[in-house]
């Protein structure tokens, strides 16, 4: 049986969803058209087809269903196919039929074990029962748990650390009782020793990076530096260069001389043809090599210095607690100063490679830092491993303080561990008698099915339906079994096919026929005799007064089958917009049963009201009260004022309404002609489902004629009683719908 039904973000049910919850095995939806009464048909038919809609099911137990809806219709009544043929068990198979009884009650009877076990498992709610009164052992545990972490925590709160939720304190406390071994100390012992350990706020110190600088010392002994680097020394200008020892000046002075086409850049004079040959040869290949190393010493002593530098403005930024800081900055001023100094000598060299230069020594003091850093590390390494002692006996306290609480939660522990291995085991065991029962009962069920398909047949449903039709007076059309086997054709006396030419009364009763006949078998010689839900949604519409009678009388044997649990439908739905159908469908109805109102809300949404009794009982007095709100909806508020109309007046009042209409004038006329034409048509007129929403203004023209409706047809009375105007009240405007906010 279906328990509750829950529809989010699906036709006029919006994304925030509504469930339709304690439903019983008899349920009635009352709502009219475009409500989201056929949403929540479609539901029951096939939930798998909306992500997030779902049906919740007694002890998950979930049952075929069958729907009958315009879905159904359209899948089942199409002009270019045949019906499919419904087989029922034959009634000459006394032996068979009475195998297959015996053989439902025998899986009704491991049925009623699944749920009584499930019942004991879980309850009727599915959070009771053994698993009910588990979870209640474990939430009395949790909380026997937490008093001891209230009772300690402003002493013993570090020991606690992790584990300061409920859950995880009672996890922690299970644990401790299955692995702690400390030795038991006293609570006096405990709370000296937690006053010294817990006390100290020592963190660990990360180890100072050391400093390579060897690189950069090697450079200053580079033998570049000291090399006077001079041109060829066999050249015929060599001697004098030598002697001016000017070769940087010269070197320098000879792109001038290339770019003065030969001559001097000094005296303009044509210089000798030999002379840039002896420039080029004097600067030659040996010459550029040299260079080049003084370019790489300078790109090299760049790098390395700039490393270093970096090192201790990266020792510094994390402020070492150990390392004396405002000395390691005095020594980095005076590297750096150094390193500067030696930057201009390399830089000199470069201009001048003739001259020999000397840099400044770094080594000292870069040896200096790197013994305070050493210094430093040594006495980290002594600070952490003072931390890691400290962090040793905080663990080795926060054991024998777990020790403790264990020790006093020890009896009621005992009594908890007990009770649950017992549930444990109930719980265990049925789940495996479950189990065990329900492949008994897919064997039992396979054992029906094969016993259906051997008495089965299709001719029994052709003759019932044909029986009905004939009662009620529809002879020109009856059911015939056709020369596919298997399928049924509608035909007229003559033998012509029917299904085209049928009036939508004569379609939707034979439609309904063959649906009810459906639900005593099935379309396959199998599942004749499976337990089903059924659902009617809208089953008289078209139908005149007389066969909407047979058909709630049909229902109502359904209802009777239902209440006496001797047949295979467990549970009824039946959703409509007919007042009279709901009343008389509703009518003595004694077994379980629900009331659900649906309707639209002032946002166009679907929304679905639970009633203890039913609502309809004067469904003429709903009516009114939707015209009485304030906050009446603007896209049904025309209908509404129709159907009472056409119940007042056409059934209850004898009034002539063709002559209302010529007491009006103007607008006024127009709109009463309207909403009389509507009455004409009846409460089936074909746009009824569409909601055209309106103004206030608009709204407020409806509600003036149709009170002035009932004025001018002498029935004021009845119109101030049903929207509870007090003598008082009486005196208003007559033009007007009074103010009803208080009566709504």
């Amino acid at each position: 049986m279906i328990e509750n039904i829950t529809i989010k973000n699906e036709a006029s049910f919006d994304e925030t969803g509504q469930t339709i919850g304690n439903l019983k095995k008899v349920n009635f939806f009352y709502g009219a058209n475009g409500s989201g009464k056929t949403t929540i048909s479609r539901v029951i038919d096939n939930e798998d087809q909306y992500d997030e809609s779902s049906l919740s099911w007694n002890n998950g137990n979930k049952l075929k269903t069958f729907v009958y809806n315009r879905d159904f219709v359209s899948r089942n009544f199409s002009p270019d196919e045949e019906l499919k043929g419904i087989f029922t068990l034959g009634e000459n198979e006394g032996n068979a039929i009475e195998a297959i009884k015996t053989a439902n009650s025998e899986r009704d009877a491991i049925v009623e074990k699944i749920d009584t076990n499930n019942k004991t498992l879980a309850g009727e709610d599915g959070e009771s029962g053994k698993k009910g009164e588990l979870k209640t052992l474990e939430d009395s545990f949790t909380e026997d748990c937490w008093t001891y972490k209230k009772k300690y925590e402003d002493v013993f709160k570090s020991a606690f650390k992790g584990s300061l939720r409920t859950e995880t304190f009672k996890t922690r406390t299970l644990n401790e009782i299955n692995i702690n071994n400390a030795n038991l100390l006293s609570i006096e012992e405990l709370k000296e020793k937690a006053g010294n350990i817990f006390a100290d706020t020592l963190e660990e110190e990360n180890p100072i990076p050391t400093i390579s600088y060897i690189d950069l010392i090697n450079l200053e002994n580079n033998e570049t530096l000291s090399k006077k680097i001079v041109g060829k020394d066999d050249v015929d200008i060599a001697a004098m260069i030598k002697k001016l020892d000017n070769s940087a000046w010269v070197k320098q002075g000879r792109s001038y001389f290339d770019q003065n086409d030969g001559y001097c850049p000094f005296c303009q004079q044509k210089a000798e043809d030999n002379f840039a040959n002896s420039l080029e040869e004097y600067f030659n290949e040996t010459y550029q090599n040299d260079l080049d190393k003084i370019e790489t010493l300078a790109t090299n002593y760049d790098s390395y210095s700039s490393a270093i530098l970096q090192r201790i403005d990266g020792i510094l930024a994390t402020n070492p607690k150990y390392m004396d800081c405002e000395k390691l900055q005095i020594q980095k001023d005076a590297v750096e100063a150094k390193i500067n100094a030696n930057k201009q000598h390399i830089v000199r060299k470069k201009k001048e490679a003739s001259s020999v230069i000397t840099l400044e020594p770094l080594q000292d003091t870069l040896t200096e830092i790197s013994e305070e850093i050493k210094a430093a590390n040594i006495k980290v390494k002594k600070h952490n491993e003072t931390i890691n002692n400290i962090t040793k006996e905080r663990a080795a306290l926060t054991s024998q303080i777990w020790r403790f609480i264990v020790e006093e939660i020890k009896t009621t522990y005992d009594t908890y561990a007990s009770k649950k291995d017992d549930f444990d085991k109930a719980i265990s065991s049925l789940k495996e008698n479950i189990e065990k029962l329900k492949t008994e009962k897919a064997i039992k069920s396979n054992e029906i099915q094969n016993l259906e398909k051997e008495i089965t047949s299709i001719q029994p449903t052709v003759d019932s339906i044909n029986s009905i039709l004939k009662e009620f007076g529809f002879t020109n059309f009856s059911l015939s079994s056709s020369e596919q086997k298997g399928f049924y054709n509608i035909i007229r006396p003559n033998g012509d096919i029917a299904t085209e030419t049928l009036s939508e009364g004569e379609k939707t009763f034979v439609t309904f026929l063959y649906f009810y006949h459906l639900l005593k078998g099935s379309n396959t010689t199998s599942g004749i005799t499976e337990d089903r839900i059924i659902v009617f949604d809208d089953p008289v519409s078209s139908l005149d007064s007389d066969v909407l009678f047979i058909v709630s009388n049909l229902i109502k044997n359904i209802f009777k089958e239902v209440r006496s649990n001797t047949g295979n439908i467990k549970q009824v739905f039946v959703l409509t917009h007919n007042i009279y159908f709901h009343k008389e469908i509703s009518f003595d109805v004694k077994q379980s049963k629900t009331f659900w109102i649906i309707k639209k809300n002032s946002d166009n949404r679907s929304i679905a009201d639970f009633h203890q009794t039913n609502p309809i009982k004067n469904s003429y007095e709903l009516l009114w009260q939707e015209v009485q709100k304030p906050n009446r909806s603007k896209s049904t508020i025309r209908n509404t004022l129709r159907r009472i109309l056409e119940h007042y007046f056409k059934i209850l009042g004898g009034i002539n309404l063709d002559e209302l209409a010529n007491k009006f004038e103007g607008k006024d006329k127009t709109i009463c002609g309207i909403l009389l034409s509507w009455v004409h048509d009846g409460s089936h007129y074909t746009d009824e489902d569409l909601y055209i929403a309106c103004d206030d203004d608009t709204v407020e023209k409806y509600l003036n004629v149709f009170k002035g409706i009932f004025d001018k047809s002498n029935n004021t009375g009845h119109y101030n009683m049903m929207m509870k105007i007090s003598k008082d009240e009486k005196t208003a405007s007559n033009t007007n719908i009074p103010n009803t906010a208080n009566t709504a």
